[in-house]
């Protein structure tokens, strides 16, 4: 029998996930049994992640920089800014990151950097859109392609990477995994296709791993 056109409709709202919207927080750790969210995921608000006695599940918010430790058997619902948990133990705590680049999207951050590379003469001084708080960024650039790092405050630094779209997920290229760290209070631009973005190494940044919301480069 085939159902009316407003019947299906309804049933296709009733099946949707009630989370389903912009992203809150990310994912960055996932340890034993975990359910409803993976490493490196983004969350929604409204989005239920449960968890096993051995469980344990990081996440950091985009808006608010916190960064919360939900671990133990329960579960734990995303809100815009922090979690709820019901059973599970939640620690969170408050790490540097820039709120205002991670919820921005590429067409936004990409007009941007165009306008600013452009308007760069010879002893002008490169303005940063963001700032990351790690030496080794962690940059979101989805699919193949070469994602290039270029220096703008000095000459010289110029990085390079092929990306064949197998980075994790497709899409997360993590500099903490070589040998080629940023230099910390140096201004760059990022480009990976289309999309461009001028930051800063904040001048405390060190290399290597660290929360991924203070290295985050959103290229995607």
């Amino acid at each position: 029998m085939k159902l009316p056109t407003f019947i299906v409709a309804a049933l296709i709202g009733l099946a949707a996930p009630a989370w389903a919207g912009p992203p809150a927080a990310l994912v960055e750790d996932v340890q034993g049994e975990v359910a409803g969210a993976e490493l490196m995921d983004y969350v929604a608000p409204g989005q239920v992640i449960k968890l096993g006695p051995d469980g344990a599940v990081v996440m950091s918010y985009l808006k608010s920089c916190r960064r919360e430790t939900v671990s133990g058997a329960g579960s734990v619902t995303v809100g815009p800014a922090e979690s709820t948990a019901n059973g599970a133990t939640l620690k969170s705590d408050i790490v540097n990151c820039d709120a205002s680049h991670a919820q921005a999207t590429s067409r936004e951050t990409s007009e941007v950097a165009a306008t600013i590379v452009r308007g760069l003469g010879p002893d002008s001084a490169p303005v940063a859109e963001a700032v990351i708080y790690g030496a080794s960024p962690i940059v979101e650039a989805k699919g193949r392609g070469k994602l290039i790092v270029e220096r703008l405050d000095q000459p010289g630094e110029r990085q390079e990477v092929e990306l064949t779209g197998r980075q994790y997920k497709g899409r997360f290229y993590d500099f903490a995994g070589t040998s080629h760290p940023l230099t910390p209070g140096g201004i760059y631009v990022a480009s990976f296709g289309t999309s461009r973005l001028v930051f800063k190494v904040d001048a405390q940044a060190k290399a290597g791993p660290g929360p991924a919301i203070g290295r985050l480069i959103r290229l995607n």
